[in-house]
């Protein structure tokens, strides 16, 4: 009982000085500042971690692009754009992320990844990328984003209506150390599938 005492206080001393942040008003803006750092000291080893799963996820989106040939691809919630190097040449690229210190980090990735083309970079959530034309996508890739948004349904309202029809894909990944899952909306049937 004492041990559990102490860890709660531990725990509580940890947490103390978010409260203290968020009552005067200041954890949004010193989340959006420090969140991105983190996420680019991180991805590094969680992108080694799940390398193959990502090579796997990723291998046959060229087979989604459109009439001209060339793959219009938005990604939702970005971020220091992990994703990047798994991406097909030439892949036309939307990026969004309501952070917008992402961008320095955004930048440095794409100059790494000089496959692929930058369309445009928009500060949205995924919610409302009302900045995103209709039908205009031949992929949408969300990636640890779905368990961070407000609201789920208004997302993949947002991913129906910006995909092309048919076959746009959504691919949502679910990547575990051992197995990646692939769920993908194909626009023409309407049917949710899910895929090892």
């Amino acid at each position: 009982m004492v041990l559990a005492s102490l860890l709660q206080s531990c725990v509580w001393l940890l947490v103390l000085p978010a409260h203290v942040f968020t009552y005067l008003g200041l954890w949004d803006s010193f989340y959006k500042k420090v969140f991105p750092y983190i996420m680019a000291k991180m991805a590094p080893a969680y992108n080694h971690k799940v390398c193959k799963q990502k090579q796997a996820l990723f291998s046959n989106l060229r087979t989604f692009a459109g009439p001209s040939g060339q793959l219009t691809l938005l990604e939702i919630g970005t971020g220091t754009g992990t994703n990047f190097q798994f991406y097909p040449p030439g892949c036309r690229l939307t990026c969004t992320d309501p952070n917008p210190n992402f961008s320095k980090f955004l930048l440095k990735s794409l100059s790494e990844n000089q496959h692929l083309k930058l369309e445009r970079s928009v500060v949205a959530s995924g919610e409302d990328l009302h900045q995103i034309p209709d039908g205009s996508m031949d992929v949408v890739v969300s990636t640890l984003v779905l368990c961070s948004v407000g609201s789920v349904q208004k997302v993949l309202a947002e991913v129906l209506r910006v995909l092309r029809r048919p076959p746009g894909r959504w691919a949502w990944p679910l990547l575990p150390p051992q197995q990646a899952v692939l769920v993908k909306y194909t626009c023409s049937d309407n049917a949710a599938t899910s895929a090892d």
